[in-house]
């Protein structure tokens, strides 16, 4: 005697004996739906324990990347826009915000945006960060040029918007980060600074104990922490883009390679040695 129950045309009798029918039902699979453009396209239908097929996986894969380059994309822009905004009004206004008011808005607005993003690209915001997290595998390498690039892109976006927007007398010497202490003493800075930043957001990123809803407020809070020690020296930079996107708008370099190998220097170092200390 033969039995056949099809479910999703999946399922088959696999023996029965002593009025006992044994049904195995295997790991979801794709069905046919009718789409709004009346084809007929595979829905994936998941069940406990089961994975896509390849052909899913292949086709979300692509896209996922794209979202999140275009989430480092918009959250670099929009980060960029405010201190370079925040930078402008402060001078425009004979120093109203003063350091402090730069310094909390900075912060304010990476921990706002981290909020926002984190859980779709890692919101990095930052090469040197982008740079860390592939050093130490957290961050796909074939991933790593595509989110720098789109960070430079949206900063350099960002700058030249602000630019054109306020108009600015003095733009170098109000938004770029251009030392007024010598070379070393600005690679040295930027690294310490760079490296304080990059240690708080792997003890939280990066480590399954950690309690990852604070690495917004920490990560705002190093900023503004950094902002406030080294502003008025080197310009508190941290991160290439936030770096280049405004040199880039106001044409102006001065020791701008200090800031390009420093800070990715220092995010290595942050982020090496908290995972050398984390408890296993």
């Amino acid at each position: 005697m033969d039995l056949t129950l099809s479910i999703h045309g999946a399922a088959s009798v696999e023996n029965f004996s002593d009025d006992k029918i044994a049904i195995v039902v295997p790991p979801a699979s794709p069905i046919l739906v009718k789409s709004s453009s009346n084809k007929i396209v595979p829905e994936w239908v998941p069940h406990e324990d089961s994975h896509p097929p390849p052909s899913f996986e292949k086709r979300a894969a692509p896209l996922a990347i794209v979202k999140k380059v275009m989430a480092e994309f918009l959250g670099t822009f929009l980060l960029i826009f405010i201190l370079v905004s925040a930078l402008i009004m402060n001078d425009a206004h004979g120093g109203a915000l003063g350091l402090f008011g730069v310094a909390m808005i900075g912060g304010a607005a990476v921990m706002v945006i981290v909020a926002s993003l984190v859980h779709v690209s890692g919101s990095h915001l930052n090469p040197a960060i982008s740079i860390a997290m592939a050093v130490f595998g957290y961050l796909p390498k074939a991933q790593l040029v595509p989110y720098v690039a789109a960070q430079l892109l949206g900063s350099t976006i960002a700058s030249l918007l602000a630019k054109g927007i306020y108009k600015p007398t003095n733009l170098g010497a109000t938004i770029t980060t251009v030392p007024t202490i010598g070379t070393a003493e600005t690679f040295v800075v930027e690294f310490i600074t760079t490296f304080i930043l990059l240690f708080v957001i792997a003890s939280l990123a990066t480590d399954p104990k950690a309690v990852k809803e604070l690495v917004a407020v920490a990560a705002g809070a190093a900023v503004m922490m950094n902002a406030a020690i080294s502003a008025l020296s080197t310009g508190a930079s941290m991160n290439p883009a936030r770096t280049l996107g405004p040199a880039i708008a106001a044409g102006t370099y001065t020791k701008i390679w200090v800031y390009m190998i420093a800070t990715p220097l220092g995010g290595i170092a942050g982020t090496g040695a908290y995972i050398a200390l984390k408890l296993k």
